[in-house]
């Protein structure tokens, strides 16, 4: 009689916290630097510090349409001052003299002598031989008076290094006058799927898919992904699920691009040729993850060709999604999307949440951190979407957030969960 072996464990999974950690400490930032349009560069992340050479606004001005005055020729409403010049946005005008005012604009800048606007909605005009105007209300110094420098001040970090531009962040650079941007180059990434059931729309229709075929879901919604992030994205389409066929397609795209994405193949079947095919080929630093959905996730490197025209000391990143869709959706969003942020010199990729209360329920605990997908509802609390499988698409369009759910914890209606808004991770 043998006696039994001892049973073999496998190492814990890596908890997300710790795979994130790991993760980023790969991302080193890209090098290459390049020069765009200010209009152009809405999502790009800037390589440099902006440093204001001017003030904004240039000098003090109306933010009314209204009479710029001295506060103290107006002790008490109703006393009349004649007015003496107009001035309209783009033009100066001349210093005023005491007991009189004169007719501004928003955005005009203010005559010298003059510490206050009145608004003409608190004015009436006065005719006869004086062209005057009734004051209604005593004004206060510096009413309605936007005043030199309190945007932004000559020699101030406007926008740091590091920072990724917002639509707003563009007018803000053009207040300054800056016509162009220094913002670091976009990653290069290429994507493909594995899968010999994976069938690209259009080219089969649905009455004619064979058992067992499915529409290629993954590539579309990771390719948008990854414009969104602002990568150059090469489109590798689907590759079969063999061993040659995937060293080539890694081998091809590791020579010319910062990172690979792939979608599906990094389980532990025998059709699952991904992990051994990057461990043939370079390094696999990171497989699989105590999350739900997103077990199945692995990062890596495929070394480059010396002849590649590319640093040979630095291989190209790999990244392997799960195949099932919502497990690649979620992964990328709180993997992926901060991975890329940081090789774009983004030091702050945090995920923000905030507590709202569950409108559900969820009796049974997974063992895994969960990201359930929810939605907001007029009353201010959380839905849960009925189905959470990992392969029901339908979930993550239904839903504006996640459910930041952590293991082994169930949840009764109205207790407070750690809410993640998707337009947060999407934008």
């Amino acid at each position: 009689m043998t006696s039994p072996q001892p049973s073999q464990h496998r190492a814990p999974l890596k908890s997300l916290d710790d795979a994130l950690v790991s993760l980023l400490s790969h991302a080193r930032p890209l090098t290459g630097v390049e020069t765009v349009t200010t209009f152009e560069a809405d999502g790009r992340v800037l390589a440099h510090d902006l440093v204001s050479a001017l003030q904004v606004p240039p000098n003090d001005n109306s933010s009314m349409d209204g009479y710029a005055l001295r506060a103290a020729d107006v002790t008490a409403p109703g006393q009349v001052l004649a007015v003496t010049q107009r001035i309209a946005a783009g033009h100066a005008g001349e210093p005023l003299e005491p007991g009189t005012c004169a007719r501004i604009f928003t955005g005009a800048p203010m005559p010298a002598g003059a510490d206050a606007v009145v608004m003409q909605e608190d004015t009436i005009e006065v005719g006869g031989n004086i062209h005057g105007v009734h004051i209604q209300t005593a004004p206060r110094p510096g009413q309605w008076v936007r005043r030199a420098g309190e945007d932004v001040t000559r020699g101030a970090v406007v926008l740091a290094k590091g920072e990724r531009l917002s639509p707003a962040s563009l007018g803000l650079a053009a207040s300054l006058g800056l016509a162009h941007l220094g913002v670091v180059a976009r990653p290069r990434v290429a994507l493909f799927s594995t899968g010999d059931e994976l069938v690209m729309p259009g080219d089969v229709p649905p009455e004619a898919m064979k058992p067992g075929a499915i529409y290629n879901s993954n590539r579309f919604f990771l390719r948008a992904l990854l414009h969104r992030m602002g990568c150059e994205v090469s489109d590798l389409g689907i590759v079969p699920d063999k061993r040659d066929a995937t060293l080539a397609a890694l081998k091809t795209a590791a020579d010319h691009h910062d990172l690979i994405l792939t979608s599906g193949g990094v389980s532990v079947g025998e059709e699952d040729h991904i992990k051994p095919a990057v461990q043939q080929l370079g390094s696999l630093d990171l497989w699989q993850i105590a999350m739900k959905p997103g077990k199945p996730f692995a990062y890596g490197t495929v070394k480059r060709d010396a002849g590649a025209g590319v640093a040979a000391a630095a291989p190209c990143h790999f990244i392997g999604l799960p195949g099932n869709p919502v497990s690649s959706f979620v992964t990328f969003l709180l993997l992926v999307r901060p991975f890329l942020l940081r090789l774009q010199g983004v030091e702050s990729t945090a995920l923000k949440a905030i507590t709202l209360p569950a409108h559900f329920t969820l009796d049974k605990a997974d063992k895994r951190r969960e990201f359930l997908r929810v939605r907001r509802n007029a009353a201010g609390g959380l839905d849960l979407f009925p189905n959470q499988s990992s392969g029901v698409l339908t979930s993550a369009v239904w839903a504006d957030g996640l459910v930041d759910n952590p293991g082994g914890t169930t949840v009764a209606h109205g207790d407070p969960v750690s809410f993640i808004s998707l337009s947060d991770l999407l934008a």
